[in-house]
This record gives C-alpha cells, sequence and structure tokens, in this order.
C-alpha cells in the first residue's frame, strides 16, 4: 500500500497481477477512497473484475479527472460494504450489502443469498442464508438520510486533531487524497521513532481509548500462510508499526476530544 493513504495504488496492483489473478479488491480504508479512476484502468487492460470494499467509506465523493463524481463502492463491477454498528452507518445488529450496475449479477447474488433459491424450493444455486434482517432495514432506512451529517460530524473531529497535532515532531496527521472526500470511518496516526505502543500505554492510563488497526499484516496470517512467496512488505509492516486509531465518532463533545488532543500533547511534551 502506499504511506501516505495507506490505500493501495494502480502501480502497485498492477506489479501484482499474475496469470491466476481474476480480480481486483480496492480497499477504502479509513474513510478515504483509493485511486478508482486509476484501477479501473489497470483492470480493464488485464482483463479483470473490481470489487470494492467500501465498508469503511460509505458516503465518500470520488472525482475523475474529467469532473465527474461517483460515489465510492458504485466504481467497481461490484461495491461491498458492512452495516456493523460501528460503522459509519451501522444497524443494530450484523447487516451488509453489495452493490452493482449489472442486473444479471445482482439477481444471481440476490439468489445466492436467499439459499440459491429462483423460487421457493428450487435451487439454481448452492446458496446461503444472508437476507438482511426487516428490522436491520428498517434502521439503516432512518439512518441513511443522516449518513451526509455523520461525515460532517466526524471531519469536524478529524479538522480539530489536524490542528491539534499539526506541528508535533513524530506524529503523522492522516494524508487527504485530492480526488476523494474523507468520512473518517478512523482517525489513523502514524507515530514515528518507534513510540506507538508507549503512547498508547500512556493514554490508557488516562482512560483514552486506542485501537490498533491492523497489528498483524495479512500475509502473515495463520489462514493465508500457504500464499507466502517470503517476500517482505515494507510499507505494511512500516504501517503495523507505526499506526494509532484516536477515537471519534458523530456524538463526541467538544470536552472529550479537548481531554484526547491534552493525553496526546502532553505525551509529546
Amino acid at each position: 500500500v502506499d504511506k501516505d493513504s495507506m490505500n493501495v495504488t494502480p502501480e502497485l496492483v498492477e506489479k501484482a497481477i499474475t496469470p491466476k489473478t481474476k480480480a481486483v479488491v480496492p480497499v477504502h480504508l479509513y474513510g478515504q477512497s483509493a485511486d478508482m479512476e486509476g484501477i479501473m484502468a489497470v483492470a480493464k487492460k488485464h482483463n479483470l473484475f473490481v470489487v470494492e470494499d467500501n465498508a469503511q467509506a460509505i458516503g465518500a465523493d470520488y472525482t475523475f479527472s474529467n469532473g465527474q463524481k461517483k460515489k465510492t463502492g458504485t466504481i467497481g463491477h461490484i461495491g461491498c460494504t458492512s452495516f456493523y454498528p460501528a460503522k459509519n452507518l451501522g444497524c443494530y445488529g450484523d447487516g451488509g450489502a453489495i452493490f452493482t450496475n449489472d442486473s444479471e449479477l445482482a439477481q444471481k447474488i440476490k439468489m445466492i443469498a436467499n439459499h440459491g433459491q429462483s423460487r421457493r424450493y428450487y435451487h439454481d444455486e448452492i446458496g446461503c442464508n444472508s437476507r438482511l434482517d426487516a428490522i436491520q432495514a428498517a434502521v439503516l432506512n432512518v439512518k441513511l438520510k443522516y449518513l451526509d451529517g455523520y461525515a460532517a460530524a466526524r471531519n469536524a473531529v478529524a479538522n480539530a486533531y489536524d490542528r491539534a497535532f499539526a506541528n508535533i515532531k513524530g506524529l503523522r496527521t492522516p494524508y487527504r487524497s485530492p480526488f476523494t472526500t474523507h468520512v473518517f470511518h478512523q482517525y489513523t496516526l502514524q507515530v514515528l521513532g518507534g513510540k506507538r505502543d508507549e503512547l498508547r500505554s500512556y493514554l490508557a492510563e488516562k482512560d483514552i481509548p486506542t485501537m490498533i488497526y491492523y497489528p498483524v499484516p495479512l500475509y502473515k496470517q495463520k489462514a493465508f500462510a500457504k500464499y507466502y512467496d517470503g517476500d517482505v512488505l515494507p510499507v505494511t509492516e512500516y504501517l503495523s508499526d507505526t499506526v494509532i486509531s484516536l477515537p471519534i465518532h458523530t456524538e463526541m463533545s467538544v470536552e472529550v476530544q479537548e481531554e484526547i488532543i491534552e493525553g496526546v500533547l502532553s505525551f509529546f511534551d
């Protein structure tokens, strides 16, 4: 991934393509889009499908070089999102959605999500039960109209953090890619000088929660060990060792945010 945006880039995608590659899965990490115009061009060149993981960036806008705007999750062949309660658009339990402009594919996805049935008791595919509960859909219908407001509230918190931490040596505030808005599912700093874990412990003593997204690179997970070819991903390693996410949510009070800011600043004094 790119060290600044922490997203995959078209150049990295193209470099990783092999004869076995069937699809590209760009993850719009922390709340802003990967370079979808470039990724779609690479995918078209190599005849690949693109599946967007939009779970952390729902509601973000992507601007193409010609000025056209699209919502993240609607650019690739498929867009996927999660409605887990902690997400920017969350329901009261588990939920998710798939977006596509391909009507034939949409019909097949609906069928797979309903036990693979084309009609009751007639199974054309091996499917599963992935139907969204009606109560979750009702909650999402109400919350959907507030999605832009949620993003604005999160940006207000992020902007205050940015101002407070702008001149702190040893901290890198989140980079804002020029082609996308940022909905700040997470506010993720990079802590330089090997002090990330020390900062986290310091804040914990002040009852300020933080999270590490993510402490173990995917290619180091046991589940994917058989696919690991021995190559080291230095940027991935660097980010796993330096990132820390501060609290951010739509209802955060100024007082709570000031307490968090003061906690971080006092560590670097």
